[in-house]
């Protein structure tokens, strides 16, 4: 019996399918009641995160909702520094925190430990490929550099992430050594995810855009280049999706500089830049996740003129960041059936 097409697989491939296929960037999460009820039962947000059984349901949860053609590993981008030992942790209200990096900090990490420490996440991977249908693309992800780094140096999340561009001025060295540790671990990191069913993999860089010019270049082209390189020396045959929010202009040569298959876009990327960007392959996204909060005639507007603008090309059609809690289940729903009745 034949295998079902992976439709996002073929995008990737530089195909341009009509309707295109869809998958949702926090598509497994608070919005939903049933996720709400799993991570009751989990304790401890890491909990979930390394629970195989726990994070394959909240894996699935959406897929069975709304069959998109994707399903992406529930995880965080902060297991890195957990597996780190840097005290990860989530508090309520307050979002992720973590013990600090310093100089010094910067030159004691190490890679020992860091495998066995995300098993769990792999035999997620591993159980997901085989839970899911057929044709469903199987998405594994990680952050970037840059933006592990920011939370590593400041302990959590800022506005600006000043304390991780202050210490880059400060400390250049232990930054670029920093980049490139995190660079190296995350490349294996997607390696194993790969090898355990994932069938394509995603880089979030969601702080590139407080980056000037020649910081973008040194602190988010440069570390995801090396994570792809990596990444393909190993496995040739790896497709790679890069999603540096906020980049704006700088995007230009992302993908070219980087070698990433396809290029996430954030909702303030103009439609016609974006169609400019589709010229040199596929392009992800770029709804505001706003249009799926209000429903109605802004959500089937936004989709519509990303539709008309992307839609004859190679497009992966997504939000411009992740769907947020206030979301309504049924506006997903609405949105999934606009998409999916493009003709």
């Amino acid at each position: 019996m034949s295998v079902k097409r992976r439709k996002v697989l073929e995008v990737l491939d530089g195909k341009c399918l009509t309707p295109p296929p869809i998958w949702l960037m926090r598509q497994a999460g608070r919005y939903l009641p049933e996720y709400r009820e799993t991570r009751a039962k989990a304790g401890s947000f890491l909990d979930l995160c390394y629970t195989p059984e726990l994070a394959v349901e909240v894996t699935l949860q959406p897929i069975r909702r709304y069959a998109f053609d994707a399903a992406i590993l529930f995880s965080d981008i902060l297991v890195i520094p957990d597996a780190l030992h840097r005290n990860v942790r989530f508090e309520e209200g307050h979002g992720p925190k973590m013990d600090p990096i310093d100089a010094d900090g910067v030159a004691r990490l190490s890679a020992a430990g860091v495998s066995d420490h995300l098993r769990p996440v792999f035999e997620t991977v591993s159980r997901l490929r085989r839970e899911l249908p057929a044709e469903t693309t199987l998405l594994g992800f990680c952050g970037a550099p840059w933006t592990v780094a920011t939370y590593m140096i400041a302990g959590h999340g800022t506005p600006d992430q000043a304390p991780a561009r202050l210490f880059a001025y400060r400390y250049p060295k232990a930054f670029d050594d920093l980049l490139a540790f995190l660079a190296d671990i995350s490349a294996d990191y997607l390696v194993e995810q790969i090898d355990a069913g994932a069938d394509a993999v995603q880089i979030f860089d969601s702080w590139a855009g407080v980056l000037g010019e020649e910081e973008f270049a040194r602190f988010a082209v440069e570390p995801v280049r090396r994570m792809i390189a990596s990444v393909r020396a190993r496995r040739p045959a790896a497709k790679v999706i890069a999603f540096a929010k906020g980049a704006g202009l700088l995007l230009k040569d992302y993908r070219q500089s980087t070698r990433a298959d396809a290029i996430g876009l954030d909702w303030s990327v103009p439609l016609s830049f974006a169609a400019e960007l589709q010229k040199d392959g596929p392009v992800q996204g770029n709804l505001d996740p706003m249009r799926v909060v209000a429903g109605g005639a802004a959500l089937d507007s936004g989709i519509d003129r990303i539709l008309d603008a992307l839609g004859n090309g190679p497009l992966i059609f997504n939000l411009g960041h992740g769907i947020t809690p206030q979301a309504d289940p049924d506006h997903v729903a609405a949105l999934v059936s606009r998409v999916r009745g493009r003709r």
